[in-house]
């Protein structure tokens, strides 16, 4: 008969050892991070902080041999997207620290400025065309794309509409909740068609149809203006030889890969051709005069070719962690118009980064337009910088993030300002 294994005496010096955390536990941990009041503004920040970082890397990468020919120095457009950077970022800050009805105050004068510079895109001498497309304001050396903070006008603009029409109630047939949204939006869209821009009308589009979810639209309604949507498309398609020789190209890529199917054949090659580590920073081929406009609609092709899939699989991370950030604080905040600008933004920077990405892999026809935070262009980054920026602001609104912040204590920027004695005193 077994005797029994006596229990060690207690006080013997010796200790349980903690049991090691399991899956769950650390399934709970995320989660339980997920949760905190910061977690919608620290993903949002860290996003494009690390967007931004990869983005101005990948430019140099991607242009420093085409600039190398053209200018004799491989830093001319990493000088130009550094400089639209320090301009942006400051901007962006200052966003981040505005209240709310500043951007309700700015919503109309930029509306109708947008509207005012999209139409000097059309008056002959002032308005830039390439790729068949007429998107620039030719000032000197700098080319100005107004379609791009048309994008944040629709956005501000169509989120205090559509606000002050829930408050009073107004939102309960259509008449009232297309008028005026839809004529202003489709004023926008009609400039911007004018000039041959399909890929910014479609993310006119999208930011459109998402104000018209998030403000709870009746189906049938939505469902209707998403048809008329793609039946708009479609039209577009069609009247453009060069965009249904896209589409065709599209539909049937093994066809006339050195004429019409030539950038997205190189871009796919040269994703294939990065395998699982990528052919190492700096060290691509496709840069070498294969791949055109690769430092901005097809850098995504650069960046897989050499940061391989797993550079790849970190950009669209970063992308779904923004896109969960921006939808976390449209559900979160408790005022209609934050809500609906949080949504608005959310889908303008996440959709156009699907578009791009779809375009550079082959599923989705070739729209040009850039990767958000990534691509080179100053136009498309300062109005993206300060949109992000709003969302900033925004997640500031959440549940307990203000008793967060004051808990946290001073920022960076507060300290150097003390530091210089400039702080304000309490």
């Amino acid at each position: 008969m077994n005797a029994a294994v006596p229990s060690a005496p207690a006080g013997d010096g010796r200790e349980e050892r903690p049991r090691r955390a399991g899956p769950r536990e650390h399934v709970a941990a995320a989660v339980g991070l997920l949760d905190r009041p910061l977690t919608s503004y620290y993903l949002v920040l860290g996003c494009s902080i690390m967007l931004l970082a990869l983005g101005l890397t990948m430019v140099l990468s991607a242009s420093l041999v085409q600039q190398i020919q053209a200018t004799g120095s491989a830093y001319t457009l990493f000088q130009k997207q550094a400089m639209w950077m320090a301009i942006g970022l400051p901007l962006m800050w200052l966003a981040s620290r505005l209240p709310v009805r500043t951007f309700r105050a700015f919503a109309y004068p930029l509306l109708l400025l947008s509207i005012v510079a999209l139409g000097l895109v059309l008056v002959p001498g002032l308005g830039h065309s390439a790729g068949g497309a007429t998107r620039w304001i030719s000032l000197g050396p700098l080319l100005v794309q107004p379609s791009e903070p048309a994008k944040l006008a629709l956005v501000l603009w169509g989120a205090d509409l559509l606000a002050r029409k829930e408050r009073l109630g107004q939102l309960n047939e259509w008449r009232p909740l297309l008028v005026p949204l839809l004529p202003g939006a489709g004023m926008l869209v009609l400039m911007v068609m004018l000039g041959s821009d399909l890929g910014t009308t479609l993310v006119l589009l999208t930011i459109f149809l998402a104000l018209l979810w998030v403000v709870g639209a009746p189906g049938r309604l939505f469902v209707g203006m998403a048809g008329l949507v793609c039946l708009l498309v479609a039209i577009l398609i069609i009247v453009e030889p060069y965009r249904l020789q896209r589409l065709t190209g599209y539909l049937d890529p093994s066809q006339n890969q050195y004429t019409t199917n030539y950038q997205g054949t190189q871009g796919q090659l040269a994703i294939a051709s990065g395998g699982w580590l990528g052919t190492g920073l700096g060290e691509g081929r496709a840069k070498w005069d294969f791949l055109p406009h690769a430092e901005t609609d097809f850098i995504f092709a650069i960046i897989g070719e050499e940061l391989g899939l797993v550079g790849t699989l970190v950009v669209l991370s970063l992308f779904g962690l923004l896109a969960y950030a921006g939808l976390r604080i449209a559900r979160r905040v408790r005022d209609p118009f934050t809500r609906l600008a949080a949504a608005g933004a959310t889908a303008w920077v996440v959709v156009q980064a699907i578009v791009n990405i779809g375009a550079v892999i082959g599923v989705l026809p070739i729209t040009g337009i850039p990767l958000p935070l990534v691509s080179y262009g100053g136009s498309a980054l300062i109005p993206t910088l300060i949109a992000l920026g709003m969302l900033l602001a925004f997640a500031k609104r959440e549940p307990g993030a203000r008793q967060a912040l004051a808990a946290r204590g001073p920022g960076p920027v507060a300290r150097a300002l003390s530091w210089l004695g400039l702080a304000r005193r309490q």
